[in-house]
């Protein structure tokens, strides 16, 4: 889900590159849809670093694959079950200056709804 929060932060970051918009009302719609997308996504990695953050003893049981809940499950249910976690979520495999892969990823989605946010302004500052 990170993955997928990442790339919709980053179509929209390019269509309104692409798009260049010159009024206020337009460059203002894409911050918030694309702070909207950079906003779940820092939702969805600060759970996965919460979860890395819990004891040993207090992360969720390991439960079935993603494929498999899919398959079962309707996508509320997913969803909800995914944000729960399960032990899988709580294995730091990489890490880099003592940061876990989503702990970055959650600075980067700060870091990207921040810009998004701050774009019209600067906009709106410079040609305004």
């Amino acid at each position: 889900f990170q993955r997928v929060a990442m790339l919709a932060a980053g179509v929209l970051f390019l269509i309104a590159a692409l798009h260049g918009p010159r009024g206020s009302a337009t460059r203002g719609l894409y911050a918030v849809l694309t702070a909207g997308a950079a906003g779940a996504g820092a939702f969805i990695a600060g759970r996965h670093v919460w979860l890395q953050s819990l004891p040993a003893d207090q992360v969720p049981a390991c439960g079935p694959s993603l494929d498999y809940l899919m398959d079962i499950m309707p996508l509320a249910e997913v969803l909800s079950t995914v944000l729960r976690g399960d032990g899988n979520c709580a294995v730091i495999d990489a890490a880099w200056l003592g940061i876990s892969l989503p702990g970055w990823t959650l600075i980067a989605f700060v870091g990207m709804a921040l810009f998004a946010l701050a774009v019209p302004v600067l906009a709106r500052a410079r040609f305004d």
